[in-house]
């Protein structure tokens, strides 16, 4: 007799989090995990987090063919209800037999307020995965004085540390952007400073690495360890350091233009305008008025970096949409005006080209406040 083809229940459901600062590459890193497991024959589910709305991350994932529910207005530990929403939703619209989720970059602590409370409450609907976070090893190379750049206040880079703390796969990506050389001294730096941390080395770009890191989420459980200690005082502190931006532009012009070339020269007019503020993440998408859902995208992740096209159009548009996100550490309403200016001096540079700045939201990310928190003294009288 063959076996039944009925989708599986939830309770077959994996659920991964893939976690790590701004720019560190999630969502390129959620997208080829999704990719792989759609290849091997499993529906997927993804969700994306911020603080804010209308996120670039959703426009990416979906525009290559994800399932994907947005939470909005909070970080998972603090939208927890509203991640199990997400997680019924997907269900209801695809049963995905996977659930992948990207959580805020500036957030951590997730362990103590994601990861146990599902296992706790949830766990005979979800098989939990190995929290990965992953790390972009220049920004590394700045955060250790490896490297001489400018880097975030010692506030926000306490964020970055108890992420890489807690993960139970600490992963390098981009690993292509570092020689032999360079990537083993990070190596040796992250083993010293968390010790004992499982650390893989990894390129979405290249391929590299990708298949044992893989093969380590497919596998294994998440580690059972104590709970990391958090200063929320101090978290609070650095994530009030952070400038939030979330934009949309309309543009339209007579004649047709390069949307990618568009793109990429408005997120260098952003970088120069943001002057010496270190820039976290920016990143837009282009959507076209006419088009069959394809998009352009461009991401910066540090302000001494270049902007890199990550999606492109084939040919020119003459009328869509930008998403644009910006964080850095700065006066949001400094954001605010650059984004302004580099928005009027568009036509400048397209001739005929009317740029609209049809929404903005500009802030600081609120105290973290979780949902559920477990503690050690949980874990004792569990």
């Amino acid at each position: 007799m063959k076996p039944p083809t009925h989708p599986p229940s939830p309770t077959d459901a994996r659920y991964f989090m893939i976690g790590g600062f701004l720019g560190a590459g999630k969502t390129t890193a959620v997208a080829a995990l999704a990719q792989r497991l759609v290849q091997s024959g499993l529906r997927v589910g993804l969700i994306t987090n911020d603080q804010g709305s209308d996120l670039v991350d959703t426009a990416m994932l979906r525009a290559r063919g994800f399932v994907t529910e947005e939470i909005s207005g909070g970080c998972f530990c603090c939208r927890f209800n509203s991640l199990v929403d997400a997680a019924k939703k997907l269900d209801a619209a695809t049963r995905p037999d996977a659930f992948v989720a990207e959580p805020v970059g500036s957030c951590t602590d997730l362990v103590a307020t994601v990861t146990y409370p599902l296992r706790r409450i949830y766990g005979d609907r979800f098989r939990i995965a190995p929290l990965s976070v992953l790390v972009d090893p220049v920004r590394a190379e700045q955060v250790f004085g490896l490297a001489p750049a400018r880097k975030f206040s010692d506030k926000v880079l306490y964020i970055w540390r108890k992420q890489a703390e807690e993960a139970d796969l600490l992963v390098i990506t981009k690993s292509d952007l570092l020689d032999a050389p360079r990537l083993e001294r990070l190596h040796r730096r992250l083993s010293e400073e968390f010790p004992g941390k499982e650390i893989l080395v990894v390129s979405v770009r290249t391929g590299a690495g990708m298949d044992t890191w893989f093969q380590h989420l497919l596998a294994a459980r998440p580690v059972d360890r104590p709970m990391m200690a958090v200063d929320y005082d101090l978290y609070a502190e650095g994530e009030a350091l952070l400038g939030w931006l979330n934009a949309t532009i309309e543009l339209s012009a007579p004649e047709s233009f390069d949307a990618n070339e568009l793109l990429r020269g408005l997120a260098e007019d952003i970088r120069q305008r943001v002057g010496d503020a270190e820039i976290a993440h920016l990143k837009m998408t282009f959507n076209p008025r006419e088009g069959l859902g394809d998009i352009a995208a461009v991401s910066l992740v540090r302000s001494d970096y270049v902007p890199e096209l990550s999606l492109t159009l084939d040919g020119p548009a003459d009328a869509g949409q930008v998403i644009l996100n910006l964080r850095a550490e700065a006066d949001p309403a400094e954001l605010h005006a650059v984004v302004v200016a580099a928005v009027q001096a568009l036509p400048a540079r397209h001739p005929g080209l009317q740029a609209r700045l049809e929404h903005a939201e500009h802030f600081r990310p609120g105290r973290p406040t979780p949902t559920h928190r477990v503690t050690n003294d949980d874990l004792a009288h569990a």
